[in-house]
């Protein structure tokens, strides 16, 4: 670590390893952002899509990047730095690797709540409202059905896959009662899709995610203290009781205007911490490297689904959930021959 003390008393700690992932991490996303907007039916140049987004573009190019492809860039920019913040900050609360919004049923709420509105026949705004009133529901109910000493461990994620199984169910039961053409809509949606994404929902999403990012960042250094434990975190100074319940109903909140925005997109809470932590080397939550991770990975993703199959598009919570599968698995192996499972 290295350490900056300035003249008056203050000091600057930062790891190089952390430093450099960071850098490279927003180059990524960056360089994966200008591939997104130039790609599609209508494709452009780097140079082209950079002179576009500077004024210089035809009106033709002008309404492609900024009324089609900058939302859908936003959409996915926004949901993946989202699901992975949430990740992080549930997997270093319950010092569970399993701790995700995907396990804990966060995402299955948010899904339950727009498939009422499906069945309902509401519009679209009404179904991403309805999505993050489902997700921040299933949050009360699990916290509720916890208790009080059940928000940390096993006894959290045991609750939230229960609840996930019920949840699951209740979604299977409204698909049947919705009409053919709505249900088909609600599969797409419930896989995870970008697809016609506008300002509806890349605006309210990346609201919330400014608004709740800095509370996330600025709970860091208790998210790692508490890594170590509650007994040695409550020694050292912190609230534990009360951070827990902020930073949870925060990311509770950061998974469900995800979902609201991209629907249920499967694994990048989950998986995105996991990279973050690995390519840094760092204690804590690596929460800046996390979010980066997770824009990336769902960019990434998203291009694939684009580009996967010639003359279709698929969902991009297919190509997450692959991904995710695989990595889970090769996590799994690496376990096993370290002698850990």
């Amino acid at each position: 670590m290295t350490v900056l003390r300035t003249p008056g008393g203050l000091s600057l700690r930062w790891r190089a390893r952390s430093l450099a992932v960071g850098a490279l991490g927003t180059l990524l996303v960056l360089t994966l952002a200008v591939l997104a907007v130039g790609g599609g039916d209508y494709p452009m140049s780097p140079a082209d899509v950079l002179r576009t987004l500077t004024g210089q573009g035809s009106p033709a190019e002008t309404f492609i990047v900024r009324e089609l492809r900058l939302p859908r860039l936003a959409t996915a920019l926004g949901a993946g730095a989202a699901l992975a913040l949430a990740g992080a900050v549930v997997q270093s609360l319950l010092r569970n690797p399993l701790g995700s919004p995907d396990v804990l049923g966060i995402t299955q709420g948010a899904a339950t709540g727009a498939l009422v509105v499906v069945v309902a026949g509401g519009s679209s705004l009404a179904l991403s409202g309805a999505a993050v009133a489902g997700g921040v529901a299933s949050g009360l109910l699990i916290r509720a059905v916890a208790g009080r000493h059940g928000l940390a461990g096993h006894r959290l994620v045991l609750v939230g896959i229960g609840v996930m199984a019920m949840l699951t169910g209740v979604n299977g039961w409204l698909l049947t009662r919705a009409p053919l053409m709505d249900a088909a809509r609600a599969v797409l949606w419930l896989t995870g899709s970008l697809d016609g994404r506008g300002w509806a929902q890349a605006g309210p999403l990346l609201a919330v995610l400014a608004a709740l990012t800095p509370v996330v960042l600025l709970g860091g250094r208790a998210l790692s203290t508490i890594e170590l434990g509650d007994d040695s975190a409550t020694a050292l100074g912190v609230p534990v009781s009360r951070v827990r319940q902020l930073l949870l109903g925060t990311a509770v909140l950061l998974a469900a205007a995800a979902a609201a925005a991209a629907g249920p997109v499967s694994f990048v809470a989950l998986t995105a911490p996991h990279l973050a932590r690995r390519l840094t080397r760092a204690p804590g939550p690596n929460l800046v490297a996390s979010a980066l991770t997770g824009a990336a990975l769902l960019l990434a993703a998203d291009l694939v689904a684009q580009r996967a199959i010639a003359g279709q598009q698929l969902p991009v919570g297919v190509v997450t959930g692959a991904l995710g599968g695989a990595y889970l698995v090769w996590l799994l192996a690496a376990q096993r021959r370290a002698g850990r499972i």
